[in-house]
């Protein structure tokens, strides 16, 4: 529980994916791309586009870039719009001048969100971005903590957890007092299929000094809390949940795990307020209903509790239901032996 629900808010909070990254740099430069047209007749609009157009499909895109960027935000026919940002980009990450696909990346991100074509070239245009910028990153500063952290993201995304249990320590070497990492090393420590003993300590260390560094850090407040509370230190697990709910008031485990611990001390009456938190943002999960159902009937609300109890059987029911449709779905998808 520690590993799923933590990964699931560090998801919030430390982006792994560089392409990612890049993903928010071209959403946040509408203003680069937006309001700049020039006011022309359709007819000269859409002449000027289809020669810019034919340059590049020419294999011309020398001469076709400064056209399908000029052209780009004057034309009003959609389909035409679509064909000069994805020949922009063609043509930008072919001839080596990947920062010139930002102009077209954004208008196609605005107009065409969910164009699979779209969609496809800007994978590909995003992550020769990110290995570009990586790459430049480990030319200019090879020593910085920047490269380390980025080999141990990597290092992450392939479970490498050892290793990038190393590349974090670097880090603190270099800058002990950065924030964030020890919080990542933590992570790497916990994510490990079966940590030792004594990588759980390690990691809890890791959480309490991240806490020295960053008293905000709603995330080590929880995994501390779920930690305390794997030990059975109840009256600890209780004081770092609730940390971590005042800290954020969107953490959904938190809340959880607050409510949870509050009913292993039989403080049925202070769970309610936090168990009915996170049924609010979270109203089809079994677990809530029924720590919720304990609470009430802890409290002395038997209908209330009675009610839970149902609605933790149904949500249950329903959950099953979608794994056993997605499981026959991906067998219909991979087809039986006897098919193949």
């Amino acid at each position: 529980m520690i590993v799923s629900a933590y990964n699931r808010q560090m998801l919030r909070r430390f982006s792994l994916l560089i392409a990612l990254s890049l993903v928010l740099l071209i959403l946040g430069l509408p203003s680069i791309c937006y309001g700049q047209s020039v006011a022309k007749a359709p007819a000269t609009a859409n002449s000027e586009a289809q020669r810019a157009l034919s340059l590049a499909e020419a294999g011309q895109c020398k001469q076709a870039l400064p056209l399908l960027k000029k052209a780009i935000h004057q034309v009003s026919d959609k389909e035409i719009r679509k064909r000069i940002g994805l020949d922009g980009v063609h043509c930008a990450m072919t001839k080596d001048l990947p920062f010139e696909s930002l102009d077209f990346l954004a208008v196609l991100s605005r107009d065409f969100p969910r164009d699979p074509e779209v969609l496809y070239a800007a994978t590909h245009a995003y992550s020769d971005l990110a290995m570009r910028t990586s790459q430049d990153l480990a030319h200019e500063a090879p020593f910085s903590f920047q490269v380390h952290l980025l080999n141990a993201e990597a290092l992450e995304l392939q479970g490498k957890w050892d290793d990038a249990a190393a590349e974090y320590r670097k880090i603190l070497d270099i800058s002990p007092m950065q924030v964030g990492i020890h919080a990542r090393l933590g992570r790497a420590l916990l994510s490990k299929p079966q940590p030792s003993p004594a990588e759980i300590e390690q990691a809890q260390k890791n959480f309490q000094e991240e806490l020295e560094i960053d008293p905000r850090n709603a995330v080590a407040e929880f995994v501390l809390g779920q930690l305390a509370a794997d030990a059975n230190d109840t009256s600890t697990a209780i004081k770092h949940f609730g940390r971590a709910t005042k800290l954020d008031g969107g953490f959904m485990e938190a809340y959880l795990g607050l409510g949870t611990a509050l009913n292993s001390a039989k403080q049925f009456t202070e769970a309610i307020p936090a168990l009915e938190a996170y049924e609010k943002m979270a109203p089809d999960s079994p677990s809530g209903h029924y720590q919720l159902a304990v609470a009430y009937a802890g409290a002395g609300r038997r209908e209330d509790s009675n009610r839970e109890a149902a609605l933790q059987r149904q949500s249950s029911e329903a959950l099953e239901s979608v794994k056993r449709r997605a499981a026959t779905a991906m067998e219909k998808q991979s087809g039986s032996p006897e098919q193949k």
